[in-house]
C-alpha cells in the first residue's frame, strides 16, 4: 500500500512530534544557510518536497527571503498547491513543479545550486539508490553549496554511511543533529568539489517497502 503523503504530513500539526522536532532543525541549518549566503541570487532545489515547509518557514520574515529562486519538486498535486502558497507566502520566487523529484530532467535546468535540500528522501529509497544521489550531488552545486538531508536511525543506522558518502563525493559534514540513536538524524554538507559530469536520468525511486 502507498504512503499517505496528506496524512503523514498531520504530524506537523504537533509541535511535539518528532516530525516536528526535525522540521525545526532542517529549518535551523536553513537559516543559517542563508545569514552566511553572499549578497545576491540564492538559487534553491528542493526534491520531494512536500509542502515546502521547510524551506517556507526558513524564508518566512527572514530578510534574504527575495533572493530565493529555483524551485521545489513535489509529486503529489494537493501537497504541491499547498507549497506553492506557502513559497509566495514566505516572500521568495521559488516555482513549484508538480512531478517526479527522481527525474533529473524535471529540475535539470535550475542547476547549479546554493541550497540542495534532499530531507525526506534516504528513508524512503534504498541503499544503491542514495548513493547514487549522493554521488550527483556535486553536478547539482556551485562550490560552497549547502546541502542537507535527513534519515531515520533504526538498526542498522545508516546515517555514518550517508556521511562517508558524502565526504567521498567532496561533499564533508557540517553539521549533524539528532535527539538519540533510534530516532532522526539532520544532516549538512558543504559541496567543495562541484562538476559539470552529466547527471543520470534517474536519481532514486521511493519504494513503500522500507518503512
Amino acid at each position: 500500500m502507498a504512503r499517505d503523503w496528506i496524512e503523514w504530513h498531520r504530524a506537523y500539526d504537533d509541535p511535539a512530534s518528532p516530525l516536528s522536532q526535525r522540521l525545526d532543525a532542517v529549518v535551523g541549518i536553513i537559516r543559517s544557510a542563508l545569514d552566511a549566503a553572499p549578497p545576491g541570487e540564492i538559487r534553491v532545489l528542493s526534491l520531494c518536497a512536500g509542502d515546502a515547509r521547510d524551506i517556507s518557514t526558513a524564508a518566512l520574515d527572514h530578510q534574504r527571503a527575495r533572493d530565493l529562486s529555483g524551485c521545489v519538486v513535489e509529486l503529489d498535486p494537493d501537497l504541491a498547491a499547498r507549497a506553492t502558497a506557502n513559497a509566495a507566502a514566505a516572500g521568495t520566487a521559488l516555482a513549484v513543479r508538480a512531478a517526479d523529484a527522481g527525474a533529473s530532467d524535471v529540475w535539470r535546468d535550475v542547476l547549479p545550486v546554493d541550497l540542495l535540500l534532499l530531507t525526506g528522501i534516504f528513508g524512503n529509497i534504498d541503499d544503491d539508490n542514495i548513493q547514487a544521489t549522493i554521488a550527483a550531488v556535486p553536478a547539482m552545486c556551485r562550490a560552497g553549496a549547502t546541502v542537507i538531508w535527513t534519515r531515520h536511525r533504526r538498526p542498522p543506522d545508516l546515517t555514518p554511511q550517508i556521511q562517508t558518502w558524502f565526504t567521498a563525493a567532496g561533499c564533508p559534514s557540517t553539521d549533524f543533529l539528532s535527539p538519540g540513536a533510534t530516532a532522526f538524524a539532520v544532516g549538512a554538507q558543504r559541496c567543495d568539489a562541484p562538476v559539470t559530469a552529466p547527471l543520470p536520468a534517474r536519481l532514486f525511486t521511493f519504494r513503500d517497502d522500507l518503512w
